[in-house]
């Protein structure tokens, strides 16, 4: 499905917009369809009590991949400096 939503843009359609938001068009399609026919937006993927609660796993995966990255720069930092 190629739907054009004028609203949005008035050359996309849906493939357009979902490459670039970087989602599948799938998942653009259930976004529409959910909206569509409950007039809500999702809550996305999870099991979250809260958006504050999603959002705080969010920042600590951040910070988990950033001490990942400090690490792997640090052994890089020494095996060059031998």
């Amino acid at each position: 499905m190629r739907a054009k939503f004028p609203f949005l843009h008035n050359i996309l359609d849906t493939l357009e917009i979902s490459k670039n938001l970087g989602i599948g068009a799938s998942t653009l399609h259930k976004w529409i369809k959910l909206f569509t026919e409950t007039g809500e937006f999702g809550r996305g993927s999870g099991d979250f009590a809260s958006d504050k609660d999603k959002e705080i796993a969010r920042l600590k995966r951040q910070l988990r991949d950033a001490e990942g990255a400090i690490e792997v720069l640090k052994k890089s930092i020494g095996i060059l400096s031998k």
